[in-house]
């Protein structure tokens, strides 16, 4: 055959199969952070559902349990409509009780359950999954983008997520799982100088938990340091005020509501007898509760909270040495210090580190770094022991969570 009949020649046709296929590989690769993040959390719920068996309650019941009662009242009713069996601490109930509870869990509760017509549990249920699942994606984000960083280092530490000691109330009525995802992606756009994107995802963090001072103070921070740097334009001090306009934005609604700029803090405090006193509450529960071993619960939360402040030192050595993002150790600092610094309730100090997730990134570099076996062998063994902790702690613990 002569060049020109070459030339002449039709081209092949590309194989219907092949052109019309579906890229599952790529679909699934996209989907892995949301299926860890899934997978970990269905073995909790089935845990949960045999232990609750076993303890003679329902899964539904304990799943909309303790604080999950005043976000659903909340959703429900709004600050000035809770309904009247939602007491505090002490059983008491004034006209400001209910706002001690930030507007941004209950406002995507009422949402979800606005645009899909289900009840106020399934609703809230639905609006922590779909949480979840965003908070996952920005947390395989950041195991990519730390230092030595990889794809399989940010699933590791999706795993890790989602099997804290306390990740039980990401599929409960509980706000963590929305907060997350504000603060991880907040995170992700530090890292990334997106300052936008930081700034939103804190402001909307802000308007879900007070713990967002923590996630606040990193961004605020790297703003700061990136104007003194004249980087990034008019960009980081945008960041900077997006940050802080949920958390601030909500407690000066409080502030306006009840007459005083310490309002917010008050409710806390007269209700649930909630204050920063400088760690000694904490300090003498962990003696207490070593000293004489009471319940499983009190002492793993002491050994949660030691756990966490070794990862804050190990931490602080990598930031120093460059092998950890600051902004990521600023937000786990505040945290630790915001948890440990105040007394409130104890058997809820587990569940409050949850927001210091960015202490698992060198945990997660270096399960990253082993053998499949090894690597796969540690993850389920921290999925078996979270999801019997964390239903030990609501059928086990006679005490809020």
């Amino acid at each position: 055959m002569s060049s020109t009949e070459r030339e002449a020649a039709p081209t092949q046709p590309i194989p219907a199969a092949r052109a019309g296929a579906v890229p599952w590989a790529r679909i699934g690769r996209a989907l892995l952070p949301a299926g860890l993040f899934v997978g970990v959390r269905l073995v909790g719920l089935a845990v949960l559902a045999m232990m609750a068996t076993g303890s003679g309650t329902r899964l539904g019941d304990e799943l909309g349990s303790w604080d999950g009662q005043w976000f659903l009242g909340v959703a429900q009713g709004g600050y000035d409509a809770v309904p009247p069996g939602l007491v505090d601490a002490y059983g008491n109930r004034t006209p400001d009780t209910p706002l001690a509870f930030f507007p941004g869990y209950p406002g995507t509760i009422s949402l979800v359950r606005f645009l899909t017509g289900l009840p106020s549990l399934p609703a809230a249920l639905v609006a922590a999954a779909l949480a979840g699942i965003v908070a996952s994606y920005g947390v395989a984000r950041l195991g990519e983008l730390v230092p030595g960083g990889s794809r399989r280092v940010g699933l590791v530490l999706v795993t890790l997520f989602a099997s804290m000691p306390m990740a039980v109330v990401f599929s409960m009525a509980y706000s963590e799982a929305l907060f997350c995802a504000g603060a991880a992606w907040a995170l992700v756009g530090v890292l990334r100088r997106q300052w936008l994107l930081a700034g939103i995802a804190a402001g909307v963090a802000g308007l879900v938990r007070p713990t967002a001072a923590a996630v606040v103070a990193a961004v605020g921070l790297a703003a700061v340091v990136a104007i003194v740097q004249r980087r990034d334009g008019w960009r980081p001090w945008a960041g900077g005020l997006l940050a802080t306009s949920g958390l601030l934005g909500y407690l000066g609604y409080v502030a306006a509501r009840t007459g005083s700029p310490t309002g917010w803090f008050t409710v806390q405090q007269v209700g649930w007898d909630s204050r920063f006193d400088g760690g000694a509450a904490t300090v003498s529960f962990a003696v207490e509760a070593l000293g004489d071993g009471r319940t499983v619960m009190e002492v793993g939360t002491v050994a949660i909270l030691v756990g966490a402040l070794v990862l804050l030192v190990v931490t602080a050595i990598q930031a120093k040495r460059g092998e950890y993002p600051w902004p990521l150790l600023v937000n786990s600092a505040v945290v630790l210090f915001m948890d440990i610094g105040s007394n409130g309730l104890m058997g809820s100090k587990a569940r409050l580190l949850i927001p210091a997730f960015t202490l698992l990134v060198p945990v997660a570099a270096g399960l990253a770094r082993r053998r499949p076996g090894t690597r796969v062998a540690v993850l389920v063994g921290c999925v078996l022991v979270s999801a019997w902790f964390g239903a030990y702690a609501l059928t086990g613990w006679s005490y809020a969570i």
